[in-house]
């Protein structure tokens, strides 16, 4: 079954930990058509072999399934650390749902089951798992524990996050940032889910938001921002030549203006600030994966595994 089939099946967020569950298991199930084959019912037990190491732990049946190298992950061993980080701005609470519409088609939707997703992934493979919220302030912060009361307070919280009625909250990414470095003391993996919208997005400075990513990777952090968005009116510019209101969600500032005339100029600024995020990125060694809330989570999942094999 399709991940997309799967999320249709539990649609309201009192059953987000098992709908996280469903979208995993598709997955899992689905490896074997993924560069993971043979990586599937076993994969929580192994880890790829890297040259230099001991060869008493090779998993050779494995091998001779898949033709790649597996060592046997033994319980004792440190497993993955790793940090959850959502944004919880106005701006994240974007496009408004329809009564019937699922709670995942808007961005803080998408990235609380995102989360969710990749929580129950971890719980598989026995990592401990954090989690850091911030809009105007640092709303809410857990260190990364791997027990089964942890991860439920942690689903408690962000099920609060769909809960709670939309307020207008602006974002202070850069000094959040900062404090969640300040935090997090042992290696582990960050993602971070936000829309990219901070108080210097428009201008096109983007040094302190960097600054505040790098500092991210201090004490050898792996860093991946999913960047999330809604296609359909953020990417695709989809509006007519009729007078339209256009209202930014976190200052509430107006702007009155026919849609079609600014459509080229507004497609090629989007344009050149999402290449001039993924070029930063790269260049700061930090993993850049935009998504769209239209999209299944085999992305997300497919940039956890790849990230945490080569952080390994």
């Amino acid at each position: 079954m399709k991940i997309e089939e799967q999320k249709e099946l539990v649609s309201g967020f009192k059953h987000l930990e098992l709908l996280a569950n469903q979208v995993v298991e598709g997955f899992i199930s689905g490896m074997h058509k993924s560069p993971f084959h043979g990586f599937s019912a076993e994969f929580a037990e192994h880890k790829i072999y890297n040259s230099g190491e001991s060869t008493k732990h090779i998993d050779w049946k494995l091998y001779a399934k898949t033709d790649r190298l597996y060592s046997k992950k033994y319980e004792e061993e440190t497993n993955l650390r790793c940090h959850l980080i959502i944004d919880n701005s106005s701006s994240m609470h974007y496009p408004k749902l329809q009564r019937d519409e699922p709670f995942y088609h808007n961005k803080i939707g998408f990235s609380v089951l995102a989360s969710a997703v990749l929580m129950n992934l971890l719980k598989k493979q026995r990592d401990a798992v954090g989690l850091s919220i911030y809009s105007d302030i640092y709303e809410y912060y857990a260190p990364e524990k791997g027990s089964d009361r942890h991860h439920r307070m942690i689903l408690n919280k962000l099920e609060e996050l769909l809960e709670k009625p939309k307020v207008s909250k602006s974002t202070d990414t850069v000094t959040f940032l900062h404090q969640i470095a300040e935090k997090i003391h042992r290696r582990s993996m960050i993602v971070l889910f936000t829309d990219m919208f901070h108080p210097d997005a428009s201008g096109g400075k983007n040094e302190a938001l960097f600054n505040a990513l790098q500092h991210l990777k201090h004490n050898k952090h792996k860093v991946v921002v999913f960047h999330v968005i809604d296609k359909k009116t953020e990417i695709n510019f989809n509006f007519d030549n009729a007078p339209r209101k256009f209202i930014d969600v976190e200052t509430g500032e107006e702007i009155n203006i026919f849609a079609d005339t600014i459509k080229v100029a507004y497609e090629d600024k989007v344009n050149d600030y999402f290449k001039s995020l993924a070029m930063t990125c790269a260049q700061n060694k930090i993993r850049y994966v935009p998504v769209a809330v239209e999209d299944s989570f085999e992305t997300i999942l497919t940039t956890y595994l790849v990230e945490k094999q080569m952080f390994g």
